[in-house]
C-alpha cells in the first residue's frame, strides 16, 4: 500500500529542506525522500565547508538561463534579509564578508544539521536510500513509485538538484521525473567549473595563481562573451579560479554545441599596453641582467619563464640586446594570450549545472508545473544557475519559499 502524504518532496538538499520546514510549519504532513544515505550531502561541500548560503550584493547578471528573468519574482519575495532571518531563527548566526554571507561557525555542517534538526521538529518524516523512479499523475493526487515502495501525495515538489556532484546526490535523475511529466530539458553542461586548454605549456605552468583578467570569445575574436577578473589559478590542464568560473557556463555550452571557443588572458589588467611596454623597455636597460631576470618581480617565475618563451625571446638573452619588435610581442602576450578552450573539467568537478528544466513550462510565481497540476519544481533541477558568491543557494532558498507558500495558500 502506497505511503500518503499532504506534501512529498524529491531530494533533501538545500532547496528541499527549506521548503519542507516552511510547509511543515504550516502543519503540513510532510515527506522529504532522498536516495543517498543522509540529507544535505551536497550541501556539505558549499564554500569549501564553509557554506556561503547568501550574499548581500545585487550584482547585474549574475543569475543565468534561458530566461533568467524567472528569478526575479522568487528572488524579491525571499532575497537575502529574508533567508539570512530564517536561518537566524533556525540558529544559524550570520557572519559577513565583503557582502558574503556565512555561517559564523564557518561550517557548513552547521546549516545542514539545523536544517534537518528544525525538520524532524516540525514533523517532517525523512526517507534515505529510496530512489523514485516513476512518476505518475492521478486525478487527486500524485503516485512515486520507488525502489522500496510507493508514495502518494496530493502535492509533489522535485527538489532532485542538477548533474554535478552525482556522489553527493546530483546525479541529474529529476530530469528523467520531470521528462515522464511531459517537461522540456534545457540540456544540461557543468558551471563553475575550470577549463581544459589546448596549449601544452599549461602543465609547466601548473600551480602558478596570479591575478588575471579573463575573456571569452565563441565562434570568432570579434565579441566578448563573457569576461571576469580575479585570481586565475593555472592547472596541467588549462584554467581556473573564479573569474574562470563565472564564465565556463558559455563556454560549456558552446563547446557542447561543437562551436569554436577561446580565451584571451590579461595577466597585468591594472596596467594598458603601453604602461606595460614602457616599464619592460626600463626594466631591460637595467644593466647586467637576462631577460628573465629583468622580470622578476613582475610576475611568477614560471609564467615569465613560458611568456618569454612564447614571446620568441631566449631566457639567458641579454635583456639590453632585446629589440623593441620582441618587446611588443611579449607585451601582448602578458597583455592578451590566446587559448583555445577544448573542454571543461567535467561534471564531476562542476559546482553547478547550467541547464535543466525549461522555465516556460513552470509558474514563476508559484513553482507549480503548468503541465501537471500539484507538482512543483524548485533549486537547481530548473533551468537557473548563478555566479559564484552564494547565489546559487539564494536561489535554492528563494525558489523553496515561493514553492511552499503556493502550497499553503493551496487548501
Amino acid at each position: 500500500m502506497a505511503v500518503d502524504r499532504e506534501v512529498i518532496i524529491v531530494g533533501g538538499g538545500a532547496s528541499g529542506l527549506c521548503a519542507a520546514i516552511i510547509c511543515a510549519r504550516e502543519n503540513k504532513k510532510v515527506l522529504v525522500i532522498e536516495h543517498k544515505e543522509r540529507v544535505g550531502k551536497k550541501l556539505l561541500a558549499t564554500g569549501n565547508g564553509k557554506c556561503n548560503y547568501t550574499n548581500l550584493k545585487c550584482i547585474e547578471g549574475s543569475y543565468r538561463g534561458e530566461d533568467p528573468k524567472f528569478a526575479e519574482y522568487a528572488l524579491t519575495t525571499f532575497g537575502p534579509k529574508e533567508s539570512i532571518a530564517f536561518f537566524e531563527e533556525l540558529g544559524i548566526y550570520p557572519k559577513e564578508k565583503n557582502g558574503y554571507i556565512y555561517p559564523n561557525s564557518g561550517q557548513a555542517s552547521s546549516v545542514v544539521e539545523v536544517l534537518e534538526l528544525t525538520a524532524k521538529y516540525f514533523g517532517v518524516e525523512i526517507i534515505c536510500k529510496e530512489e523514485i523512479q516513476e512518476i505518475v499523475p492521478g486525478k487527486n493526487s500524485i503516485l512515486l513509485k520507488g525502489v522500496l515502495n510507493e508514495y502518494r501525495g496530493k502535492q509533489i515538489i522535485l527538489a532532485t538538484g542538477g548533474q554535478v556532484s552525482a556522489k553527493l546526490g546530483s546525479d541529474g535523475s529529476g530530469y528523467k521525473l520531470a521528462k515522464q511529466l511531459g517537461h522540456n530539458i534545457i540540456k544540461p553542461v557543468p558551471a563553475l567549473i575550470g577549463l581544459k586548454c589546448k596549449e601544452k605549456y599549461y602543465k609547466e605552468l601548473a600551480g602558478v595563481r596570479t591575478e588575471a583578467q579573463v575573456s571569452l570569445y565563441i565562434e570568432n575574436d570579434k565579441n566578448v562573451v563573457a569576461c571576469d577578473e580575479g585570481e586565475l589559478q593555472l592547472t596541467n590542464y588549462g584554467i581556473s579560479g573564479i573569474p574562470v568560473f563565472q564564465i565556463s557556463r558559455f563556454a560549456a555550452r558552446a563547446i557542447k554545441e561543437r562551436k569554436n571557443v577561446k580565451v584571451h588572458i590579461d595577466f597585468m589588467p591594472g596596467m594598458d599596453g603601453k604602461q606595460l611596454e614602457g616599464l619592460i623597455i626600463k626594466r631591460f636597460k637595467m644593466k647586467g641582467r637576462t631577460a628573465q631576470e629583468a622580470m622578476i618581480g613582475l610576475l611568477n617565475k614560471k609564467l615569465v619563464d613560458v611568456l618569454l618563451s612564447e614571446s620568441g625571446i631566449s631566457l639567458k638573452m641579454d635583456a639590453n640586446k632585446i629589440g623593441i619588435f620582441q618587446i611588443h610581442k611579449l607585451v601582448n602576450c602578458i597583455k592578451n594570450t590566446c587559448s583555445i578552450v577544448v573542454d571543461t573539467n567535467g561534471f564531476e568537478n562542476a559546482q553547478v549545472t547550467a541547464g535543466g528544466v525549461s522555465t516556460k513550462e513552470i509558474s514563476e510565481k508559484t513553482m507549480e508545473s503548468k503541465l501537471v497540476r500539484g507538482v512543483y519544481m524548485i533549486g537547481e533541477l530548473l533551468d537557473i544557475d548563478a555566479i559564484c558568491g552564494g547565489y546559487n543557494l539564494q536561489w535554492c532558498w528563494s525558489s523553496a519559499y515561493v514553492a511552499a507558500k503556493a502550497i499553503i495558500g493551496s487548501r
